[in-house]
């Protein structure tokens, strides 16, 4: 079985943790071309809502790991440059707080 993805040590892992042996690609961008012109069986993907994998044909079988996203900021760039910082964490917060509202 070949899989497409660009999480190749994820893939590597949840194959190797399953005992099976498969071809990993390593493929950027759209993803969910890959089954469709031949080149996957599967694609490994980040999957959201699963609307492009079901405009595409595709469903979404197994999952993998729940992930989530973190902002990381250096102590000193915080103080350095914290107006710029703390627009960005705004911007953020508020994309955050209206895509869980609608």
């Amino acid at each position: 079985m070949r899989i497409a993805t660009k999480f190749v040590n994820v893939a590597k892992r949840y194959y190797a943790e399953q005992g099976r042996q498969v071809d990993i690609i390593k493929l950027y961008g759209s993803m969910e071309l890959a089954p469709l012109v031949g080149l996957a069986d599967k694609i490994i993907d980040v999957v959201d809502t699963g609307n492009t994998l079901r405009a595409n044909g595709l469903e979404p079988q197994d999952l993998i790991a729940h992930i989530s996203s973190r902002l990381i900021v250096n102590k000193a760039s915080m103080k350095m440059q914290h107006a710029r910082i703390q627009a960005l964490i705004d911007t953020l917060r508020q994309a955050v707080e209206s895509r869980h509202r609608g």
